[in-house]
């Protein structure tokens, strides 16, 4: 398998939350946590935040991680990455979100050996089993996969639904934000049109789906994704992170 690079985009003036990628999580930012988890990676051999932001350039500067400045017009973190990978020659680039302090080596890991393993799809991405709150949380979104490990639909509602109970419980996998890219295929999801149920449920990710292409899922066990999108969230993250002796 050959190396990724790794790019986090990195957006100071986030609406729900301004400043949050250099928000302290048990007194370290936010986005330092995110680098370290993704530097753990055997696969990856750079990571590289993508921002518009000079604090955040600064702090790259001071986190001793390489950082790429791009345009403020883009509407999406990968819009982002999008620009800053147009100018490498890595046949595979990861979008680590800066909003996910909780990230492990061992899990872009996997989602890079998920890609390798299924040469005919273009992206993949991780879900993990749901804790029960997950399932009715429409922060937190759910995937259903068909028989070879490709994702089927993501939605923020409850998915699967269940219709008949002599069926049993039904097994809900929450989405984590992370994705791998064959480099062609990204450079050719930014200029896709948007699509309805992309719209409709705000996640980018149905774009690729409704277009026709193929996205795998790497199904991890013993880690779960708990991104920051609220300052409340940071209290919950600091919790998980003290019950895991990590602070």
């Amino acid at each position: 398998m050959m190396p990724a690079v790794a790019l986090i985009p990195a957006r100071y003036q986030a609406s729900r939350f301004p400043g949050k990628p250099l928000v302290p999580i048990a007194g370290v930012p936010m986005l330092r946590r995110v680098i370290e988890g993704t530097r753990a990676a055997k696969h990856v051999r750079e990571v590289i935040v993508a921002t518009d932001d000079p604090r955040i350039a600064e702090a790259c500067t001071s986190f001793g991680v390489t950082c790429r400045m791009t345009s403020s017009a883009h509407a999406t973190g990968t819009d982002r990455i999008a620009e800053v990978a147009a100018g490498l020659s890595d046949a595979v680039v990861v979008n680590v979100q800066g909003d996910e302090p909780l990230v492990e080596g061992f899990v872009i890991d996997a989602l890079l050996e998920a890609l390798d393993a299924d040469p005919e799809v273009p992206m993949a991405t991780v879900a993990h089993p749901a804790d029960a709150a997950a399932r009715e949380d429409p922060n937190r979104v759910k995937v259903v996969l068909d028989q070879r490990g490709r994702a089927l639909y993501f939605s923020r509602s409850p998915i699967p639904a269940t219709r008949d109970p002599r069926a049993g419980t039904p097994a809900t996998l929450q989405h984590a934000g992370l994705y791998a890219y064959r480099r062609p295929f990204l450079m050719q999801f930014v200029e896709l049109a948007q699509t309805p149920l992309e719209r409709l449920e705000a996640l980018e990710q149905l774009r690729a789906l409704e277009h026709g292409f193929a996205i795998r899922v790497a199904v991890v066990e013993g880690w779960r994704s708990m991104p920051v999108d609220v300052p409340q969230d940071v209290l919950a993250v600091e919790a998980r992170l003290r019950e895991a002796g990590r602070c």
